[in-house]
């Protein structure tokens, strides 16, 4: 497996992980547009915005057997309009929510064919390397949890699975839901 940085590869190689999935119909675009998403933006405008920001190094593209398997949105927690001005996040936090320094993980996808191969443990250990290099002083995450047994859909699940941040060595910031964690690494 290699793990690159989304402004090192083609934006086909991107679309290829989002294409014909759940994710496509968002491309990382919840935490970005303010407003409610399906509402104010169309499909292309989302696109198009994630292409654009593809291209400045808004995530990581896993490749296995050469082919892009996964992706995982990593990069200024400024750069999240709508996160930021969520109440949720900063439950019990007392912050400058503007922080450039501070990054964060918002969403992870994996393309049909390479699930359940633990893809999302790569790339969120590699997030922490890419924030790290590209000079944050912190990354977080916003993972949930599923009681035993619970089905939980990909749209709630797609800011990562508590364990998987854990694996990675974030540790618990708030717990501010019964199933939504803050998650950090402090570097």
């Amino acid at each position: 497996m290699r793990i690159v940085s989304s402004d090192e590869v083609p934006w086909e190689d991107v679309e290829a992980i989002f294409d014909g999935s759940e994710p496509g119909k968002c491309h990382c675009q919840r935490y970005k547009v303010k407003g409610w998403i399906w509402r104010d933006s169309t499909l292309a405008e989302r696109v198009a915005a994630h292409e654009s920001q593809a291209a400045r190094g808004s995530g990581l593209v896993a490749y296995v057997d050469g082919q892009p398997a996964g992706w995982v949105a990593v990069e200024p927690r400024s750069s999240y309009a709508k996160l930021l001005s969520m109440p949720i996040p900063w439950k019990a936090r007392d912050e400058d929510k503007d922080d450039d320094g501070v990054w964060a993980v918002t969403c992870f996808v994996v393309r049909k064919g390479f699930r359940k191969q633990g893809l999302t443990y790569e790339l969120a250990v590699a997030s922490v390397e890419h924030a790290r290099s590209r000079g944050a002083r912190a990354v977080e995450a916003y993972p949930m949890i599923a009681a035993p047994g619970q089905n939980v859909t990909w749209g709630e699940m797609h800011v990562g699975a508590r364990q998987v941040f854990e694996e990675a060595g974030f540790v618990q910031v708030t717990h501010p839901t019964k199933r939504r964690f803050v998650m950090r690494v402090d570097f």
